[in-house]
């Protein structure tokens, strides 16, 4: 089972693997969601089926919050807040190849998705079936051969940090299809989902959810970083 990072009645978020589907796929390999109704059908001796909703995605090479609803009144709610560009607040890291030359910056494209090359283009001007795309991203530091990033997400566009990022000269680690030298060992990539803030769908409170990075000497050196300075 993945680590909890939030539970109560309505919902629960697990931090995700790099690697690790969400939903079934043409793969055959165990989704995400299948994972965690067998967890809470077991824990809680559920005699009969358990209901998950899934109101938002990762892709299958980025880690971090997976949020998932326990009821459909909370997935409902959470469907149109994932929808809303102020009600979810969405954090990633991410380390690049190159330091940005502008330190913070907002990225507006205009977004083409390849359905054949399950891969998305960032261009400048607007063009035929394209949607725009928007992100704000903030330089937190350096090691001697890359950069840490964080993303503030203002669309949920296919592929779109990693190719708004790409647009610009800046390249993920590990990520071959956005224009990486070489990928990682485990074929995940350097972004992380790092945290979602929100109005909790049911009793309105505050909720922020925070999940910490996969465990390896890039993102091991950020995280010290961060909490060092």
């Amino acid at each position: 089972m993945y680590p909890i990072l939030f539970e109560d009645n309505h919902l629960i978020a697990v931090n995700k693997p790099s690697g690790a589907i969400v939903q079934g796929d043409k793969t055959g390999d165990t989704p995400m969601t299948d994972v965690v109704k067998a967890f809470i059908k077991n824990r809680d001796c559920k005699p009969g089926n358990v209901y998950l909703g899934l109101p938002h995605r990762l892709d299958r090479p980025t880690s971090g919050v997976l949020l998932l609803s326990k009821t459909s009144k909370a997935l409902t709610r959470l469907n149109k807040m994932f929808q809303s560009k102020s009600e979810m607040q969405k954090t990633y890291w991410v380390v690049v190849d190159k330091k940005p030359e502008v330190s913070s910056q907002r990225l507006e494209h205009y977004m083409v998705r390849n359905t054949k090359q399950n891969k998305s283009y960032a261009y400048h001007k607007d063009r035929p079936e394209a949607k725009k795309a928007a992100l704000t991203y903030h330089y937190l530091g350096s090691s001697t051969k890359y950069h840490l990033l964080e993303i503030e997400l203002h669309t949920g566009r296919h592929h779109q940090i990693r190719a708004q990022l790409a647009a610009i000269g800046l390249h993920i680690k590990g990520d071959l299809k956005y224009g990486a030298s070489r990928s990682n060992p485990d074929g995940g990539i350097h972004l992380h989902a790092r945290k979602l803030t929100f109005s909790h769908p049911v009793t309105k409170e505050f909720t922020a959810i925070i999940a910490t990075p996969p465990d390896d000497a890039v993102w091991n050196f950020f995280a010290k970083a961060i909490k060092d300075a």
